[in-house]
Formats: structure tokens, sequence, C-alpha cells
């Protein structure tokens, strides 16, 4: 199986600069009549898809896209070397930060919206990350 990442944005030069300034990642290709940008360097190629604001995502009536701050249980984890590094370029870049970094038994985190309503967070992990919580709580894989 592949993934892939797509996220729709209403100004795609906007999001372009964002998310290589911002996160790092580099621009593979434009497609489509230049309306969708690939960003390489994630774990998964990440497409970038010019949407307009107002349009309709899908055949069911009365859903548009509404770029203004919003929650999706869906969001992306970035995960990153030096936290408060990656804060600070992802600020200068335009994401907008929602809490106090938080200090867990995995590693930091850090909540953000991206300049188009997104939820990100960016994380450091602290150990082997998830896993060392697992190990520490006696947890084990479903395959074991």
């Amino acid at each position: 199986m592949q993934l892939l990442l797509n996220l729709d944005v209403p100004d795609l030069a906007a999001a372009e600069a964002f998310y290589t300034h911002g996160l790092g990642l580099r621009v593979g290709r434009r497609l489509f009549a230049g309306s969708v940008i690939e960003l390489l360097g994630a774990a998964v190629p990440f497409y970038l898809l010019h949407k307009a604001a107002g349009s309709a995502p899908c055949g069911r009536q009365g859903i548009v896209r509404d770029y203004g701050r919003h929650w999706t249980p869906l969001h992306l984890d970035v995960v990153v070397d030096d936290l408060d590094a990656a804060l600070a370029r992802a600020l200068a870049a335009g994401a907008r930060q929602e809490g106090a970094i938080s200090e867990q038994q995995w590693g930091r985190l850090a909540t953000l919206s991206d300049p188009f309503g997104h939820g990100l967070c960016l994380l450091q992990w602290r150990g082997d990350g998830y896993e060392q919580v697992r190990s520490l709580s006696g947890e084990s894989d479903a395959n074991d």
C-alpha cells in the first residue's frame, strides 16, 4: 500500500512558502497546470492542492471548504530534532502557536495551526518516543 498526503489550500504560493520555509519540505514537482505542488522531505509524498474557499469538497450538499481555524481529528504531526528551533521557524513562516509546549513522558509537543486553519503538531521524541511509553507500561504489539 502507498500512502499520499493531500492538503487543500486556498493560496498555493503562500502554502508553498509556509511548508518549505516553515517545515523544511522541498518542492518536487508542479502538477495539473500548476494547481498541485508535490512536496518532498517527509516519509510520504505531500501534495498541496489549490482549492478555493467556499468550493464543494464532495457531492454532499451544504458542505464547503472553510479555511478559518477548524478542528479535525486528522492532523499533521511533524517529528523534529530540535523543537525550539522548529517552532521558531514555523512561527516565522506564519504558523500560530496554540498553547504552551507540552512535556510528555515520550517527548515534547507544540500545537499549532498553519496559515490556512489546519492543525499540526511539532513533536520531539525523548528516548524511544512512543516506544518508550509502551515499554514502561508493559504494553505489547498486537502481533506479539
